[in-house]
């Protein structure tokens, strides 16, 4: 007897069917031996996500002692952190310094890129060439002209010159957007220009729809590099009020002024890294797609 001659009643009972426990265990221990690696190596990866979340939930005396399991869990430790820094105006000094910042790299890094990857014009590789050029200077050997010089317009102290700064494009930006771009079929572009669209239309109509990837791939770099920025805003604004700092100087200042009170530092330091994680495994699929679809051609 051939499936087909099975009547539709039988092959949904026999759908339903439990798998037997036995077949099961034998699968699952299967899948755990093809995966042992992966399994190992994500426990080793998350071994100090649990000490940290485990050490901000005791006492002060526990974080102290040599006990790892809290006893009992002391869930105001993420309220006393509230009280103990301005820890809300630091996320949204940060929060300012991410979204400002990756507004203007964007703005800033997508049409040269454009320019670089579409458009023909004489001294375009020489461009290039300078570009990926300013990607091995280090950031040491500017700091001090660009230090000085935000020093005379008077915007030391505040976040500007590391916001700023972003306007004027990012070298690494603009090389991941290229190769994007240069992945783009030149038929679409052709048949917009045949419709008469410009340069700047095809971009905004055409491009940035087909490259949405990358720019989400780029958008997630800028986030998590500013995010994690700290030698910029100390620089500028690390000597100056309590209320003008980022997250990533406040945490390092917070952990100066309680460093035996481990669980209050664990607690913040919980806070501060739940926003990027998140961040992260949302944009997870389009980031993955934007940086692998990135050298598919040169």
């Amino acid at each position: 007897m051939t499936a087909v001659d099975i009547p539709l009643e039988l092959q949904d009972a026999l759908a339903r069917r439990k798998v037997p426990w036995t077949v099961r265990r034998r699968r699952l221990l299967f899948a755990v031996a093809n995966h042992s690696v992966v399994i190992a190596a994500a426990l080793i990866f998350l071994l100090p996500f649990v000490f940290i979340a485990l050490t901000s939930l005791m006492t002060g005396d526990q974080s102290l002692s040599p006990n790892l399991w809290p006893s009992p869990f002391r869930w105001s430790n993420y309220v006393d952190v509230f009280h103990q820094a301005p820890l809300m105006r630091w996320i949204a000094n940060t929060m300012m310094y991410c979204g400002l910042a990756t507004v203007g790299l964007l703005l800033s890094s997508i049409p040269v890129a454009y320019a670089l990857a579409r458009l023909r014009w004489r001294g375009r590789q020489v461009a290039f060439l300078i570009v990926l050029a300013t990607m091995m200077l280090p950031q040491q050997v500017t700091v001090v002209p660009l230090y000085v010089m935000w020093s005379k317009l008077h915007l030391v102290g505040t976040l500007w010159p590391v916001i700023l700064i972003t306007w004027l494009g990012d070298a690494f930006s603009i090389f991941l957007l290229r190769q994007f771009f240069l992945t783009i079929p030149q038929e679409y572009l052709d048949a917009a220009r045949v419709d008469g669209c410009g340069e700047f239309r095809i971009l905004t109509t055409v491009v940035l729809r087909l490259a949405k990837p990358a720019i989400a791939a780029v958008t997630l770099f800028s986030v998590l590099y500013c995010f994690n920025d700290y030698f910029l805003p100390l620089l500028y604004v690390g000597q100056g009020e309590l209320h003008t700092w980022t997250v990533s100087i406040g945490l390092s200042q917070f952990r100066n002024l309680h460093q035996v009170q481990w669980n209050l530092t664990m607690a913040a330091t919980l806070l501060v890294m739940a926003p990027v994680i998140i961040i992260f495994f949302l944009a997870q699929k389009v980031f993955v797609e934007g940086i692998t679809l990135t050298g598919v051609k040169g």
